[in-house]
């Protein structure tokens, strides 16, 4: 399996390994892959019979075929072990009827991103060993909240890698800004920065993509790649949960094999969601992706109208994983049903305009697949405060998001189809907003909330999170994005 950039329309050329490495073309696109191999009924009859460990070596091994079996079947036994996966790896609970809340969020950050960043760096080192490459990888991160820390734990102290986190200061919860200042390992550096998410990461990509910056760090013995959506490492392992997640759907007798069934993903930067996309390519019986956003409802209205313009308010929400307004993960789907070259265009609109619109086959294609909603603040909120009174369930903030665009796509169309809702972090990543919703009242403080929210639905706060006030604090700079490769040069002690 070769792979290409969604902007060239040159052959496929680069292993698995090599896009690992490497993180992002240097065109600027994305990395995809040169075709999309299939999945039988057989096959997934066969893994119904396997545990989560197996089924990931198993898909993964169908697009890293540069990496053995038993290369990924030992990696993926590591990273999905039942220490780091207290609760499970991507388990299945029943919300009410045809609903299943997927569950992403029990490893050791308590958000879904540890399903892919436990895997990655494991990745990433064996990539190291098969490319022949004798520098040591720099990890430069912009996270809105959960990546950096997943991102954090899943490299620390692995050799020959360093890593370098940067967060907006106002736009991550106070318990997100705990878990990464507080981030213990020696190979690892955390920065905020004056703005928006998007503005980090528009930072991480012009760092990416400066030659000077390049040849320095090669010169000193480093080499750039990535740790986010962006790099194929971190996507390839969630398309694995949604297969996983139809065999637990047969096993518990909730559908028969080759029946279909809807997805709907609380999405910023649509990776997540698109690996969704990549399942139904290869054959699982998805029928409806349902991409659910906050009140940054950018993709929603993309999805309606086949027009992303970024030119518009950007919202701090209680959703802060999805306050993102440059969805990087939709240049992929663009690939997929545009081809490059439109792709290109659509990018180069983009970067110069901050708009573009897709033909209107192209977006017909899209929308045969996809539907979007969105939730604000308020629908948020009671969707938290209803979902626990009416089902005993505790949703977080971006769950909740999910659920209501849920409930809004069926009370729309009476699909009796199972649905399949990706809850992507414990509801005390974000006490003080489940609390309030839930209570109705202010908790004393946003750490004092995991203790008032445990206390009021009778929950265990998660062990991510237990005694993290306690945690001693390493990292407290804050930068203006200018200065972010300038941070980048001090943390290696490059002049």
């Amino acid at each position: 399996m070769l792979y290409k950039s969604t902007r060239s329309q040159e052959k496929p050329s680069m292993s698995a390994a090599q896009i690992i490495k490497q993180g992002l073309a240097e065109d600027g696109g994305l990395f995809v892959p040169e075709s999309i191999p299939s999945l039988t009924q057989e096959e997934i009859q066969a893994l119904c019979k396997e545990t989560y460990p197996v089924r990931a070596a198993k898909i993964l091994a169908k697009f890293l075929t540069d990496y053995t079996y038993e290369e990924l079947l030992a990696d993926c036994t590591e990273a999905y072990d039942e220490k780091s996966f207290v609760g499970g790896a991507a388990p299945l609970v029943n919300l009410c009827g045809n609903c299943e809340v997927l569950e992403l969020w029990h490893g050791p950050t308590a958000a879904f991103k540890d399903m892919a960043l436990q895997i990655m760096p494991r990745l990433l080192s064996r990539a190291l060993v098969k490319t022949g490459e004798e520098r040591t990888a720099l990890i430069l991160v912009a996270t809105s909240g959960d990546t950096g820390k997943a991102a954090l734990e899943g490299y620390k102290d692995i050799d020959r890698v360093k890593i370098m986190v940067f967060y907006p200061v106002d736009g991550v919860s106070r318990v997100q800004k705990l878990q990464m200042a507080t981030q213990t390992g020696e190979n690892v550096n955390v920065c905020a920065i004056e703005g928006n998410f998007d503005d980090a990461q528009t930072g991480v990509k012009v760092i990416f993509g400066d030659e000077a910056m390049a040849q320095k760090l090669n010169e000193n013995g480093y080499f750039f790649s990535s740790a986010n959506s962006i790099n194929w490492g971190r996507l390839a392992p969630q398309i694995v949960y949604y297969v996983s997640a139809y065999c637990d759907l047969l096993n518990a007798g909730k559908c028969q094999l080759g029946d279909s069934f809807n997805v709907c993903v609380p999405t910023g930067n649509f990776g997540n969601i698109f690996a969704a996309y990549l399942a139904k390519l290869m054959g699982l019986p998805i029928d409806k992706l349902i991409c659910a956003s906050n009140s940054n409802n950018i993709l929603t209205d993309f999805l309606r109208t086949g027009t992303y313009d970024r030119n518009r308010d950007f919202y701090l929400t209680m959703s802060p994983s999805m306050d993102i307004l440059i969805s990087s993960n939709l240049e992929r789907l663009l690939y997929f049903v545009a081809g490059s070259e439109k792709t290109a265009e659509y990018m180069r609109a983009l970067n110069q305009t901050g708009c573009y619109s897709v033909a209107p086959e192209i977006f017909e294609k899209i929308s045969a697949d996809f539907i979007g909603y969105f939730a604000d603040e308020a629908a948020t909120a009671d969707t938290i405060r209803t979902t626990y009174q009416k089902h005993g369930y505790l949703a977080d903030t971006h769950t909740a998001v999910a659920i209501h665009a849920a409930e809004q796509y069926i009370t729309e169309t009476n699909d009796t189809r199972p649905m399949v809702i990706d809850s992507t972090a414990s509801p005390y990543k974000f006490a003080n907003n489940v609390y309030k919703a839930v209570t109705q009242k202010d908790a004393t403080s946003d750490l004092d909330a995991l203790d008032e929210l445990s206390a009021a639905t009778n929950t265990a706060i998660p062990y991510p999170l237990s005694g993290l006030a306690s945690r001693k604090v390493r990292f407290e700079r804050v930068v203006k994005r200018e200065d972010m490769a300038r941070a980048v040069l001090e943390y290696l002690d490059i002049q």
